[in-house]
């Protein structure tokens, strides 16, 4: 990593991304939301629930898991607002909380894929 040897300040540049930058209350809370996409086992979560509303008993068949673990992993996606859920009798269905979430995997994907 290379140091600023002249050390000096580019005020123009300083003072137009000053005006853009957010409180830091909502980078923290960005930050918070990066940290749940770090786990494997929620981002093959995401993965599957992209493709489908699916029961915690499928999605435990399809990643070979327990239904404990996937069940687990699903309340921390529901508490982060990317998960959402809906009741059919019995039955609890999970699918991606809206079309942000999606980007976001699909661009993340992308980016590793290149």
């Amino acid at each position: 990593m290379e140091i600023c040897e002249n050390n000096c300040i580019h005020g123009d540049i300083v003072e137009k991304v000053s005006k853009v930058m957010p409180d830091e209350a909502y980078l923290y809370e960005a930050a918070e939301l990066l940290k749940v996409f770090g786990d494997s086992t929620r981002i093959r979560i995401i993965f599957v629930l992209c493709q489908s509303e699916m029961c915690v008993c499928d999605i435990a068949k399809l990643l070979e898991m327990t239904q404990s673990a996937i069940s687990h992993q699903l309340r921390v996606l529901k508490q982060s607002r990317l998960v959402k859920s809906r009741r059919d009798g019995k039955t609890v269905f999970y699918s991606i909380a809206d079309e942000h979430v999606k980007k976001i995997f699909y661009m993340s994907m992308e980016h590793v894929m290149e």
